[in-house]
């Protein structure tokens, strides 16, 4: 389920995937890649990053630029991923049967990815 959404404030457009089943740790590792760069350096790196997650949040960008094409927020050479965050969505709880008559737990725990696209850069930049 993908949610759209502009603010006029601050000429911005939003897209947030919800319950997407990859963990939270492992699309947050991905967020921190692209938070805080270009648009198009953004795209190029999630393309060639080898994860799974990398897919998902470059679709997510993708969405969030056609958003801020829609709402004229600014040339798409010009935005910025303002704002990027991994919320954890509910887990999926699983057994898996074990010796004796035990069962082990097992936990598939989804994320609700959520990335703003700015025509201003507004994000503070990163140390390292």
């Amino acid at each position: 389920m993908v949610r759209a959404m502009a603010t006029d404030t601050h000429a911005e457009a939003k897209a947030i995937l919800r319950y997407v089943r990859v963990a939270p740790r492992k699309v947050r590792a991905v967020v921190d890649l692209v938070r805080g760069k270009q648009v198009g350096a953004a795209m190029a790196l999630l393309k060639f990053t080898p994860r799974r997650a990398a897919r998902v949040v470059e679709k997510l960008l993708k969405s969030a630029v056609a958003n801020a094409e829609q709402r004229e927020v600014g040339d798409v050479d010009e935005l910025w991923v303002a704002r990027a965050y991994v919320d954890q969505g509910p887990t999926l709880k699983r057994i898996q049967p074990a010796p004796m008559g035990r069962a082990h737990p097992i936990k598939k725990r989804t994320s609700h990815v959520t990335l703003v696209v700015s025509a201003r850069h507004t994000a503070k930049p990163r140390r390292g």
